[in-house]
């Protein structure tokens, strides 16, 4: 069981063990291993669901961000929320290493098998966001912490309360360390779904 300030619930350990860990207060340091990645090809080529992740069960609607951040050296490194129910049904909201070298947006929806969507560059750090409103799910992405872009609205297959949490990931390299600060959660309703406030 892990805790971190910021987030009311005992974290889980998930995935493959991380190749490190580490909780300051409110900072979080996730690391990832060798080839280790959440991911479901629409290739039908097998699905990759080692990446170290640390998740609690949540009920109700609810608003998780966090100043994310990793070490970006080989493509596809990342540091992401992550919203779990199961094997077949799960997403994520990262900051990626993208082939061309710059960390990007990226957030994949798996039903089955990854709807994988870039988005656009960003800086390292930046701020992610994933709400719950119903029975739907929103992932924002914000430069300041207070306005938020809409990545994506979307809901999951299956129903009842999902894990909720961070992942690390390294895809092809030999470890990336993700780094969540500024953690912030609250037990409520997003009111506007396109602003984000």
């Amino acid at each position: 069981m892990t805790r971190v300030d910021g987030f009311p619930f005992e974290l889980d350990a998930h995935g493959d063990p991380p190749a490190s860990l580490e909780v300051d207060g409110g900072v979080l340091r996730l690391g990832a291993g060798a080839l280790t990645d959440v991911f479901s090809s629409a290739d039908g080529s097998e699905p990759r669901l080692g990446s170290p992740r640390l998740v609690a069960r949540v009920g109700g609607d609810f608003l998780l961000s966090a100043l994310v951040g990793a070490t970006f050296v080989s493509k596809y490194d990342a540091g992401g929320l992550l919203v779990w129910l199961d094997e077949l049904n799960w997403a994520k909201l990262a900051l990626e290493q993208s082939p061309a070298g710059e960390p990007t947006i990226v957030s994949v929806v798996t039903r089955g098998v990854s709807d994988d969507c870039n988005s656009w560059p960003a800086e390292s750090p930046t701020w992610l966001r994933v709400a719950r409103i119903g029975p739907a799910y929103a992932f924002h992405v914000s430069t300041d912490g207070s306005t938020w872009s809409l990545v994506r609205h979307f809901a999951l297959a299956e129903s009842g309360d999902p894990l909720v949490g961070f992942v690390a990931q390294a895809p092809t390299g030999e470890e990336c360390t993700a780094t969540f600060e500024s953690i912030s959660f609250a037990p409520e309703r997003l009111a506007d779904l396109r602003s984000g406030v």
